[in-house]
């Protein structure tokens, strides 16, 4: 006798989802270089636990993606070590320095540095931030003394060069506006909140900028305003 009741159906087996891999942590490769042993040993002390950082030695030191340079001030001894690593390969430039003043900014973007730091102010966390951004073309300078440089430069042009008609070339208000508030030491997020932006037309706004005006990043861009008067 047939029973009326139906076999219930057997639950299908379904295969365990593969794991995704998670990428492993890029590693930037850095040397640090300095005159004085002391100094470099202490930024050294800081880069060695980080995993974002591979530290070279000397005799790697031209296959470097950074070279972060270490000295007590922004002085003749410091610009030769800057050019001696331009000389011998393509890195880019972290500078840790003693003490920072506003001619100094320009006179370390002229020999193509790219991140600037206090020395005081380096803490891993920091130093690492420089070195990831400028692997990646990006700069960083301290804000006080952006923000300083986009002033006078900015009265420069308020005072002189605007009653004269001349204006900064190729600036459109929205980038002047993106700029001051760079120099606030707004990260992007907090720019495009202000202007009612999206974050990607700040980025764009930037790059833009940098662009149009062959300028490596947004330290040059303000040592160029700086020299040039255009702000």
């Amino acid at each position: 006798m047939t029973s009326s009741l139906a076999r219930p159906e057997p639950t299908p087996i379904r295969p365990r989802p593969t794991a995704v891999p998670t990428p492993a942590t890029r590693r930037v490769g850095v040397h640090v270089d300095a005159w004085d042993p002391i100094l470099k040993a202490g930024v050294v002390s800081h880069l060695r636990p980080q995993p974002e950082i591979r530290l070279l030695g000397d005799d790697e030191a031209d296959t470097a993606e950074v070279t972060v340079v270490v000295v007590d001030a922004v002085d003749e001894r410091a610009l030769q070590l800057l050019k001696r690593r331009q000389r011998t390969s393509s890195t880019r430039l972290v500078l840790v320095a003693g003490g920072l003043d506003d001619g100094d900014v320009v006179t370390a973007a002229e020999a193509g540095v790219v991140g600037l730091l206090r020395r005081h102010e380096a803490s891993a966390e920091r130093l690492v931030g420089a070195i990831t951004k400028a692997a990646c073309d990006e700069g960083t300078i301290p804000a006080d003394l952006l923000g300083r440089l986009l002033g006078q430069v900015g009265a420069l042009q308020r005072g002189f060069l605007g009653p004269r008609g001349i204006t900064f070339n190729g600036l459109a208000t929205r980038e002047i506006e993106v700029l001051r508030l760079v120099a606030d030491g707004c990260d992007t997020q907090e720019i495009a909140d202000r202007l009612s932006y999206s974050e990607r037309t700040v980025k764009n706004v930037l790059h833009d900028v940098t662009t149009r005006l062959q300028l490596r990043n947004r330290s040059h861009a303000v040592a160029y305003a700086l020299r040039q008067g255009l702000i």
